[in-house]
């Protein structure tokens, strides 16, 4: 699925460089950890893309479920309460992204792992309505690893109220307790490419 992507995403991209893409790690890990883990895809797909790991703005308030797996520090990208529709620290959260962008930019694309991922599923939905990376180019691709989305109504209605257009790779985990929100979350895009497997995409719970 990986390589079907690449060569959808060929088909709309004609440059000569690679395709940059911004990666956001998930909840209480950190750009290293999603490193490691992205670093397992086959290298043939590694050497299509030129990859960007950043750390999240805030260190992590509480306990990580990576404890023991991968080493800290840890990070995480905002803070929600257990209905996951009220969010703390979020517009600080997208301005530090923008900054990333513009740092490391241009940047083609954002490829998030669960915090991360619902995150890059909801940008190119904000960016397009003028609520997010108001500074910097288009979103043109997505790779979504066990994403979901917001559930804040009003977050909704500007993230998702549009089809979302840019080509998107979902992962979808059978045994990933996120997969039904990340099924939800197929039917905001135009023609995903969906990769799923028998697992969870990575080894963690977090969000």
């Amino acid at each position: 699925m990986l390589r079907n992507f690449l060569t959808k995403m060929g088909s709309e991209f004609h440059q000569v460089c690679k395709p940059r893409f911004l990666c956001l790690h998930g909840f209480r890990t950190s750009a290293d950890i999603l490193k490691k883990q992205v670093g397992k895809w086959p290298e043939s797909v590694l050497q299509k893309l030129d990859l960007v790991f950043m750390d999240a703005p805030f260190p992590a308030r509480g306990k990580s479920d990576v404890e023991g797996i991968f080493d800290p520090p840890y990070y995480e990208w905002f803070q929600f309460n257990k209905e996951f529709n009220e969010y703390t620290n979020l517009e600080e959260c997208l301005e530090y992204i923008e900054e990333c962008m513009i740092k490391h930019g241009p940047i083609d694309g954002l490829l998030g792992f669960s915090q991360g991922a619902i995150l890059s599923a909801a940008l190119p939905g904000l960016q397009a309505k003028g609520f997010a990376l108001k500074r910097v180019p288009k979103v043109k691709f997505l790779i979504i690893i066990g994403g979901a989305k917001f559930r804040l109504e009003s977050l909704v209605e500007k993230a998702y109220y549009s089809p979302i257009e840019c080509p998107s790779l979902h992962f979808l985990g059978k045994e990933d307790f996120l997969r039904p929100y990340g099924t939800e979350l197929l039917k905001s895009f135009v023609d995903p490419v969906i990769n799923q497997s028998s697992q969870r995409p990575y080894s963690t719970k977090t969000r």
